[in-house]
Order: structure tokens, then C-alpha cells, then sequence
């Protein structure tokens, strides 16, 4: 595969608990199959959630196969940049800003944080 991707916390999610249309998860699958990126932010927030013992089992399993991109200053430089050029909260800023520094595109359902951002790659997988 071509493009390189990071994944946001809603579209694993989504992909881990089945939610995803037939496309989405083939697309995935393949992006899957490489390596998966995600940011520390999508750790934080998918191993923060409580959930079943089980799902917290998967979603740690996947976490440790992926690539965790943490904060470094290249990633927080980027973030300051576009917190002060768009209206983005903060954890949406860092994922963009990983996506950006690392020359990744977001997989998100949350597009409408990110699509004011130039030059940033979002595949909605709903929309595959």
C-alpha cells in the first residue's frame, strides 16, 4: 500500500466492534495488515474507556501491535501551530499534527475537525 495512514480512535472503534460497512473493513484490513499508526492520543482514549473485559483485552492486543506515535517536538511545534490557525481541540490537534509531521492520512468518521487543515489526508472509512 502506497499511502500510509493513521488510524483515530472512532474508526477503530468502529472496526474493532464490527460497526463498519463491508468496504470499510477491506480497506482497513489492508491498512491493518501493514503496520497500523496510531497516535497516543487514540491510546489514551481507546485503553481509557471502560469496557468489557474482552474488548479491553482486543483493543490492548491491537495497541501493542500498532506504532504509537508519541509527542515529540516536531508533533508539538505542529500542534501549537494549528491550534492557533484553526478552532480544534486539542487532541484532535495532535492526531493532525502526527498525521501531518509523519506524512500520514487520518482514517476518522470525525472528518469536520479536520477538514479545514491544508495539506492533511482524511478517508472517512463510512464513506468508502
Amino acid at each position: 500500500m502506497g499511502q500510509q495512514y493513521l488510524i483515530d480512535s472512532n474508526a477503530l472503534i468502529d472496526y474493532l466492534s464490527g460497526k463498519l460497512p463491508a468496504d470499510a473493513v477491506s480497506f482497513l484490513n489492508q491498512v491493518i495488515n501493514d503496520i497500523p499508526n496510531i497516535s497516543v492520543i487514540t491510546k489514551i482514549e481507546v485503553l481509557g474507556f471502560k469496557t468489557t473485559r474482552e474488548a479491553s483485552t482486543l483493543l490492548s492486543n491491537f495497541i501493542d501491535d500498532s506504532i504509537v506515535f508519541g509527542l515529540s517536538d516536531e508533533i508539538v511545534e505542529q500542534t501549537i501551530a494549528l491550534r492557533k490557525e484553526h478552532k480544534i481541540k486539542t487532541p484532535d490537534a495532535i492526531i493532525a499534527a502526527t498525521a501531518l509531521v509523519n506524512n500520514l492520512s487520518i482514517i476518522s468518521r470525525n472528518i469536520t475537525d479536520f477538514k479545514s487543515i491544508q495539506d492533511l489526508g482524511i478517508v472517512n472509512p463510512y464513506d468508502l
